[in-house]
């Protein structure tokens, strides 16, 4: 059965060729209507835009590709430069890992790689610009819907990176995030007899944060703690700005009662930004609460007090993802891998070690 064209989808969807190919040039050019026409045509035909069909089957960009949401933290730069850091990779967050650990792998397979960042367009134009250009690519959960990955993977090797394995077909990898955050939590209650602990997680449908506030609640139940159905506060944007707000709305809310004892963030960005919240309202860390992160970023150890947090392989992350791309681009028949990479625990002053 040949591939679908261009020429499918303009039958299907009952528009011209240069409709099809504005709705995946320059979507708002397109009305809404017709462009969703268009869109659901191309799902149910299976077609993936391609300036080369041929180019798909063969193999012949040379390039992988990345899509992942744009994680950017304006804050991260500043944060960095006001430790006077010399280490050049004191701003790298979780996706520039992603990154770097990518393309050591892609250079090592004679691959370049194409990275796609952000979803302004629409995740429909986001795929378009990446699945056409590439032989294969990663993609971070929640970054692409799932039936619009379906479509793809019938074309070009897809690889799954975080959160829950959607697509039973697809390679995917994961990190240990819920058993990372289970011992990181025990290690407060046992080793320096904290009770009340705080999770401060990201919105209900990330899954790497779920994961964790899930490890969390495990290790309550397995202290004896209570065990919260809900983290203690929710962020939209797990970023620095938003982690010192969640601290201060936890210093304002047990302005009349008891503040926790500790305030376990869902990845180190937020942290960063409840450390340095907490010391403008004059609480030490971590004599009057202490303060964990998760992900191991490098600004994580450069911070003061330093921060304990759980680390994850990002680079290796990357680095697996290419070495899966690639290996199914040479047997695309082989079955699908799942992995879960593990983790480990830093130690260090912000938790009192």
């Amino acid at each position: 059965m040949s591939a679908p064209t261009v020429y499918d989808v303009a039958e299907r969807s009952g528009v011209s060729i240069a409709t099809v190919s504005r709705v995946y040039r320059n979507p708002d050019s397109v009305r809404a209507q017709t462009r969703e026409r268009v869109l659901e045509a191309a799902r149910e035909l299976g077609y993936v835009p391609s300036g080369n069909a041929r180019g798909l089957a063969s193999r012949t960009t040379g390039v992988l590709g990345l899509c992942f949401p744009d994680y950017s933290d304006p804050d991260a730069e500043s944060a960095a430069a006001a430790t006077d850091a010399d280490d050049d990779d004191a701003v790298m967050l979780y996706s520039d890992q992603i990154i770097r650990g990518m393309e050591r792998a892609a250079r090592r397979h004679g691959y370049a790689l194409l990275i796609a960042a952000s979803l302004d367009g629409g995740p429909e134009s986001l795929v378009a610009k990446v699945a056409g250009r590439v032989d294969g690519f990663a993609v971070l959960a929640q970054t692409v819907p799932t039936t619009d990955l379906e479509v793809i993977s019938r074309r070009l090797p897809v690889v799954m990176l975080a959160g829950p394995r959607e697509i039973d077909h697809l390679d995917h990898i994961v990190v240990a995030n819920a058993d990372g955050e289970r011992e990181l939590a025990l290690h407060l209650i046992r080793d320096h007899g904290l009770r009340s602990l705080a999770f401060i997680g990201g919105e209900a449908n990330s899954p790497d944060a779920e994961a964790r506030f899930r490890g969390f609640r495990e290790a309550c139940r397995e202290a004896g703690l209570p065990v919260p159905d809900e983290p203690a506060l929710r962020a939209e944007m797990m970023t620095q700005a938003e982690g010192a707000r969640a601290a201060e709305a936890l210093l304002d809310r047990a302005a009349d009662g008891a503040r926790p004892e500790a305030m376990l963030f869902a990845n180190d960005q937020m942290a960063v930004g409840a450390l340095y919240a907490l010391e403008r309202r004059g609480v030490r860390v971590p004599e009057d609460i202490a303060v964990t992160g998760f992900d191991g970023i490098p600004l994580s150890r450069i911070v003061r007090p330093a921060l304990t947090t759980v680390r994850q392989p990002i680079q290796q992350l990357g680095e697996q993802a290419v070495e899966l791309l690639v290996r199914r681009l040479g047997d695309r028949d082989r079955a699908p891998v799942s992995l879960e990479l593990p983790v480990s625990m830093a130690r260090r002053a912000s938790c009192g070690c």
